[in-house]
Protein backbone atom coordinates (compact mmCIF):
# COMPACT_ATOMS: atom_id res chain seq x y z
CA UNK A 1 0.00 0.00 0.00
CA UNK A 2 2.66 2.59 0.74
CA UNK A 3 3.79 2.03 -2.93
CA UNK A 4 0.03 3.31 -3.79
CA UNK A 5 0.57 6.03 -1.39
CA UNK A 6 3.85 6.88 -3.03
CA UNK A 7 2.99 6.25 -6.62
CA UNK A 8 -0.48 8.65 -6.35
CA UNK A 9 1.34 11.54 -4.55
CA UNK A 10 4.25 11.43 -7.60
CA UNK A 11 1.03 11.12 -10.00
CA UNK A 12 -1.01 14.29 -8.16
CA UNK A 13 1.94 16.86 -8.43
CA UNK A 14 2.21 16.40 -12.32
CA UNK A 15 -1.86 16.18 -12.64
CA UNK A 16 -1.64 19.74 -10.92
CA UNK A 17 1.21 20.89 -12.69
CA UNK A 18 -0.53 19.50 -15.72
CA UNK A 19 -4.28 21.26 -15.06
CA UNK A 20 -2.30 24.57 -14.40
CA UNK A 21 -0.41 24.85 -17.32
CA UNK A 22 -3.96 23.41 -19.76
CA UNK A 23 -4.95 26.72 -18.56
CA UNK A 24 -2.26 29.17 -18.84
CA UNK A 25 -2.17 29.82 -15.46
CA UNK A 26 0.96 30.84 -13.66
CA UNK A 27 1.58 29.74 -10.21
CA UNK A 28 0.40 32.95 -8.63
CA UNK A 29 -2.52 32.54 -10.81
CA UNK A 30 -2.96 29.40 -9.40
CA UNK A 31 -2.51 30.43 -6.17
CA UNK A 32 -5.20 32.98 -6.17
CA UNK A 33 -8.00 31.34 -7.24
CA UNK A 34 -7.52 28.57 -4.86
CA UNK A 35 -6.49 30.24 -2.34
CA UNK A 36 -2.94 28.41 -1.48
CA UNK A 37 0.55 29.89 -1.21
CA UNK A 38 2.31 30.15 -4.44
CA UNK A 39 5.41 28.37 -2.18
CA UNK A 40 3.04 25.67 -1.23
CA UNK A 41 1.83 24.82 -4.77
CA UNK A 42 5.75 25.14 -5.95
CA UNK A 43 7.11 22.60 -3.43
CA UNK A 44 4.22 20.17 -4.57
CA UNK A 45 4.49 20.61 -7.83
CA UNK A 46 8.20 19.57 -7.37
CA UNK A 47 7.06 16.87 -4.70
CA UNK A 48 9.47 18.34 -2.23
CA UNK A 49 5.73 18.50 0.06
CA UNK A 50 2.47 16.25 0.41
CA UNK A 51 -0.70 18.34 -0.19
CA UNK A 52 -3.46 18.20 3.07
CA UNK A 53 -6.85 17.25 2.14
CA UNK A 54 -7.72 21.03 2.42
CA UNK A 55 -4.90 22.41 0.07
CA UNK A 56 -6.03 19.39 -2.18
CA UNK A 57 -9.62 20.05 -1.95
CA UNK A 58 -8.84 24.07 -2.46
CA UNK A 59 -6.33 23.19 -5.75
CA UNK A 60 -9.37 20.77 -7.01
CA UNK A 61 -12.07 23.77 -7.01
CA UNK A 62 -9.74 25.89 -8.47
CA UNK A 63 -9.73 23.93 -11.60
CA UNK A 64 -13.94 23.44 -11.01
CA UNK A 65 -13.45 19.67 -10.42
CA UNK A 66 -13.78 17.60 -7.17
CA UNK A 67 -10.98 16.09 -5.30
CA UNK A 68 -12.26 12.55 -6.77
CA UNK A 69 -12.11 14.23 -10.29
CA UNK A 70 -8.55 15.41 -9.63
CA UNK A 71 -7.16 12.24 -8.61
CA UNK A 72 -9.17 10.19 -11.35
CA UNK A 73 -7.26 12.62 -13.54
CA UNK A 74 -4.00 11.74 -12.09
CA UNK A 75 -4.71 8.13 -11.84
CA UNK A 76 -5.55 8.32 -15.30
CA UNK A 77 -8.68 6.18 -14.47
CA UNK A 78 -11.89 5.47 -16.51
CA UNK A 79 -12.75 1.79 -16.81
CA UNK A 80 -16.33 1.13 -15.41
CA UNK A 81 -14.82 -1.93 -12.96
CA UNK A 82 -12.33 -0.92 -10.87
CA UNK A 83 -10.15 -3.76 -9.21
CA UNK A 84 -9.60 -2.53 -5.56
CA UNK A 85 -5.34 -3.33 -6.11
CA UNK A 86 -6.03 -0.05 -9.04
CA UNK A 87 -8.06 2.21 -6.47
CA UNK A 88 -5.59 5.36 -5.67
CA UNK A 89 -5.16 5.62 -2.21
CA UNK A 90 -4.10 8.91 -0.71
CA UNK A 91 -2.86 9.99 2.72
CA UNK A 92 -3.02 13.39 4.07
CA UNK A 93 0.78 13.87 5.77
CA UNK A 94 -0.86 16.00 8.41
CA UNK A 95 -3.74 14.35 10.19
CA UNK A 96 -2.56 10.88 8.52
CA UNK A 97 -6.55 10.37 6.67
CA UNK A 98 -6.83 7.48 4.30
CA UNK A 99 -8.99 8.17 1.24
CA UNK A 100 -9.43 5.43 -1.86
CA UNK A 101 -11.07 6.50 -4.27
CA UNK A 102 -13.39 3.20 -4.49
CA UNK A 103 -15.58 4.61 -7.84
CA UNK A 104 -15.28 7.50 -9.94
CA UNK A 105 -15.66 8.40 -13.81
CA UNK A 106 -15.68 11.33 -15.77
CA UNK A 107 -19.15 10.48 -17.39
CA UNK A 108 -20.63 9.25 -14.69
CA UNK A 109 -22.72 11.48 -11.68
CA UNK A 110 -21.96 8.89 -8.53
CA UNK A 111 -18.49 8.63 -6.98
CA UNK A 112 -17.69 6.54 -4.22
CA UNK A 113 -15.02 7.42 -1.31
CA UNK A 114 -13.90 5.02 1.64
CA UNK A 115 -11.99 6.85 4.53
CA UNK A 116 -10.19 5.84 7.38
CA UNK A 117 -9.88 8.49 9.71
CA UNK A 118 -7.20 7.88 12.56
CA UNK A 119 -7.53 8.21 16.14
CA UNK A 120 -8.01 11.72 17.00
CA UNK A 121 -7.86 12.76 13.64
CA UNK A 122 -9.59 15.92 12.47
CA UNK A 123 -10.06 17.43 8.98
CA UNK A 124 -12.37 20.46 7.86
CA UNK A 125 -13.25 21.33 4.62
CA UNK A 126 -14.49 24.59 3.34
CA UNK A 127 -18.17 25.15 2.57
CA UNK A 128 -17.11 26.04 -1.72
CA UNK A 129 -15.82 22.48 -1.64
CA UNK A 130 -19.35 21.24 -1.51
CA UNK A 131 -20.87 23.48 -4.18
CA UNK A 132 -22.28 21.64 -7.48
CA UNK A 133 -22.22 18.23 -5.18
CA UNK A 134 -24.24 16.58 -3.11
CA UNK A 135 -23.09 13.83 -0.35
CA UNK A 136 -24.17 10.87 2.00
CA UNK A 137 -21.60 9.65 4.33
CA UNK A 138 -22.15 6.42 6.14
CA UNK A 139 -20.00 4.81 9.22
CA UNK A 140 -18.78 1.38 8.52
CA UNK A 141 -16.79 1.13 11.81
CA UNK A 142 -15.70 3.34 15.14
CA UNK A 143 -17.22 6.72 15.46
CA UNK A 144 -17.05 10.36 14.15
CA UNK A 145 -18.40 13.30 14.91
CA UNK A 146 -19.38 15.24 11.84
CA UNK A 147 -19.76 19.41 12.71
CA UNK A 148 -21.88 21.13 9.28
CA UNK A 149 -22.23 24.84 9.49
CA UNK A 150 -22.23 24.18 13.32
CA UNK A 151 -24.37 21.55 13.88
CA UNK A 152 -22.83 18.83 15.22
CA UNK A 153 -23.70 14.84 14.20
CA UNK A 154 -22.59 11.90 16.60
CA UNK A 155 -22.38 9.11 14.21
CA UNK A 156 -21.91 5.80 15.20
CA UNK A 157 -21.59 2.39 12.89
CA UNK A 158 -24.36 1.94 10.54
CA UNK A 159 -25.02 5.39 10.79
CA UNK A 160 -25.49 7.62 7.79
CA UNK A 161 -25.95 11.35 6.98
CA UNK A 162 -27.04 13.53 4.05
CA UNK A 163 -25.06 16.47 3.64
CA UNK A 164 -27.45 19.48 3.98
CA UNK A 165 -26.73 22.93 2.02
CA UNK A 166 -22.56 24.08 1.71
CA UNK A 167 -21.44 24.37 4.28
CA UNK A 168 -17.87 24.02 6.40
CA UNK A 169 -17.98 20.59 7.52
CA UNK A 170 -15.43 18.75 10.21
CA UNK A 171 -15.01 15.24 9.98
CA UNK A 172 -13.66 14.25 13.48
CA UNK A 173 -12.59 10.88 14.85
CA UNK A 174 -12.76 11.84 19.08
CA UNK A 175 -11.90 8.32 20.40
CA UNK A 176 -8.49 6.13 20.55
CA UNK A 177 -9.46 3.86 17.94
CA UNK A 178 -10.07 4.33 13.78
CA UNK A 179 -13.06 5.02 12.02
CA UNK A 180 -14.22 4.09 8.76
CA UNK A 181 -16.62 5.32 6.64
CA UNK A 182 -17.76 5.67 3.08
CA UNK A 183 -18.95 8.61 0.92
CA UNK A 184 -21.05 8.54 -1.80
CA UNK A 185 -20.94 12.36 -3.77
CA UNK A 186 -23.16 12.73 -6.58
CA UNK A 187 -22.57 15.93 -9.02
CA UNK A 188 -25.42 18.29 -9.18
Amino acid sequence: MTSIIDDTGTLIARRIRLEREARGWSLADLAERAGVAKATISKIEREEASPTAVVLVRLARAFDLTLAGLLLRAEDGGGRLIRAADQPVWRDPETGYRRRQVFSRPDHPVELVEVEMPAGGRVTLPADSYARIRQALWVLSGRLVLTEGGTRHALEAGDCLGFGPPAEVTFANETDRPCRYVVALART
